[in-house]
């Protein structure tokens, strides 16, 4: 997979114009890297939120939050992680994209400290994977091969503080309970068959 370009000339039209053309490049320098370090590795599998940027063949951007209990992001290898894909509406926007378009961003957010890690690379989809067996509930699983990873300041990150996780999180030691969503008569005679009431 090829590397990511340095900076393209958007960017580097606006880094000229508001004089930060040197800074930017001394941030990639200093703290873009292309593997996982183990720092990297305890941050992301601490967080039991991303979002998801991904786009259609034709370039229209789509994000997504991604939830789940802590761990359900892992570090697999020096420049890969994986997550489940748990049961969702069916319209599978940031997969389908995937599947059409592997180039994506990850935004790991720790709104407690505050901290943030950025992860772009190349995703592939799997419904064979062998981490399905680690994922109860889980459908798919999804590699992101990462081509950079860098850190972002957090001085804009609000504060909040996690009240609970979710009840539809699955985490292999209850049953999630039923989206409110699937009884609602609109959609009755289209969902899948493992929907069906």
């Amino acid at each position: 997979m090829a590397p990511l370009a340095r900076y393209h000339d958007g960017q580097r039209r606006l880094q000229e114009q508001f004089d930060s053309r040197r800074i930017a490049d001394r941030l990639e320098e200093a703290t873009y890297h292309p593997a996982f370090t183990g720092r990297d590795r305890e941050f992301i599998e601490s967080c039991a939120m991303f979002f998801l940027a991904t786009s259609t063949p034709d370039g229209w951007p789509d994000c997504s939050y991604k939830g789940g209990h802590p761990g359900f992001v892992r570090v697999t290898a020096d420049d890969e992680l994986a997550f489940p894909d748990y049961d969702g509406n069916g319209q599978f926007r940031s997969l389908g994209n995937v599947v059409a378009n592997p180039r994506v961003g990850l935004l790991f957010i720790d709104w407690g400290r505050p901290a943030r890690l950025r992860v772009n690379g190349e995703a592939s989809v799997s419904a064979s994977d062998a981490l399905l067996a680690d994922f109860p509930g889980a459908q798919l699983v999804v590699r992101v091969r990462a081509t950079q990873i860098f850190p972002n300041c957090p001085r804009y990150i609000h504060r909040m503080e996690l009240t609970g996780l979710s009840e539809h999180a699955p985490d292999g030691r209850h049953e999630p309970p039923r989206p409110g969503w699937k009884d609602d008569p609109r959609f009755h005679d289209a969902l899948p068959r493992k929907d069906l009431p």
